[in-house]
């Protein structure tokens, strides 16, 4: 899907255009070739950026091809088969400025952060500003994270009180995937870092004194959700590592207990197959009271035997 975009005047009117102009906002959503040759036809951007941002393990950076420059970012998003179990992932987006004329964002799937530019939600946006639509954007990835994190931690804590109560496969398995989101979303916030580092450095793009203070600002958040993801990753690692620890230590408890109760049932069973035995010469054989006196000295050799495991501390 290809849609362009373009502010139509200085107090940021925005709306949806057909064709492509100077100034304008390209939006592709897992466009088909058609779509892409038509555009690198059409304005002459390089095929592999596009390519790069549709692939799913291409890693973030900065790419600077002729007068064309492509910066990939890996952004948060919810896996929408899981929404409501909270498991998170993270996709590249690509970041294309075309000669200062066009500017083209490339996903594979119509995300959020888009949306709030589409939906002229982000303050101070035009689709000319290029640099500022840029850094505006690694701004919103930055504070999504933080969003999704905080979100990471409450379920935490939810899945937690009802580890407490109920130690069942389901909250571990949520813990889990809870676990892996953490790891996802710092290693994408890391990648994003040297990202905007990397564009304070080299002046990749023209900045003005505002547009450096916006980048400075998405430096700070992202910073801000390296850290909680850490933090939050460590607190969940050592979660599970104590849950772990219960639930092992649980099932040693059962096995102890088993175990005794197995060994108190045993006594009457080898002391009425001791008698039960047809010899002659046993003891109360002949005894009118034989099998009360048996049954009398099976509970005594079992009670015996209970209060040696329970000094032992294994009922």
């Amino acid at each position: 899907m290809m849609k362009i975009y373009k502010t139509v005047d200085q107090q940021g009117l925005f709306r949806e255009i057909n064709n492509l102009e100077r100034g304008c906002w390209i939006n592709l959503v897992s466009p088909t070739m058609q779509e892409v040759n038509t555009l690198c036809q059409s304005i002459g951007v390089q095929e592999d950026f596009i390519k790069y941002a549709l692939d799913q393990e291409e890693r973030a950076r900065i790419d600077i091809e002729d007068d064309q420059v492509l910066i990939l970012v890996d952004t948060p998003i919810v896996e929408k088969e899981n929404e409501n179990d909270g498991v998170f992932s993270t996709i590249p987006v690509g970041l294309i400025v075309v000669r200062d004329d066009y500017f083209i964002t490339v996903s594979t799937m119509e995300l959020p952060i888009i949306k709030e530019f589409i939906d002229c939600k982000v303050k101070g946006f035009y689709t000319f500003k290029k640099t500022r639509f840029v850094l505006q954007f690694l701004y919103k990835v930055a504070t999504y994270y933080l969003t999704y994190l905080k979100f990471i931690n409450r379920a935490t804590d939810k899945t937690e009180e009802k580890l407490q109560k109920s130690l069942r496969n389901e909250e571990l398995v949520k813990m889990l995937a809870l676990e892996k989101s953490l790891v996802y979303f710092t290693t994408a916030l890391k990648s994003n870092e040297i990202v905007m580092e990397k564009l304070t450095r080299t002046k990749v793009l023209k900045m003005y004194e505002e547009d450096e203070d916006i980048l400075e600002d998405a430096i700070i958040e992202n910073r801000q959700a390296i850290e909680m993801g850490t933090i939050y990753r460590d607190i969940l690692s050592g979660t599970m590592d104590a849950y772990a620890s219960v639930i092992s230590n649980n099932l040693n408890i059962v096995m102890k207990l088993l175990a005794s109760i197995t060994i108190v049932m045993a006594v009457p069973t080898i002391v009425s197959g001791f008698w039960g035995m047809n010899v002659k010469g046993l003891p109360f054989a002949n005894n009118p009271f034989g099998f009360a006196i048996v049954f009398v000295i099976s509970i005594v050799i079992s009670i015996i035997a209970l209060l040696i495991l329970k000094k032992k501390d294994m009922l």
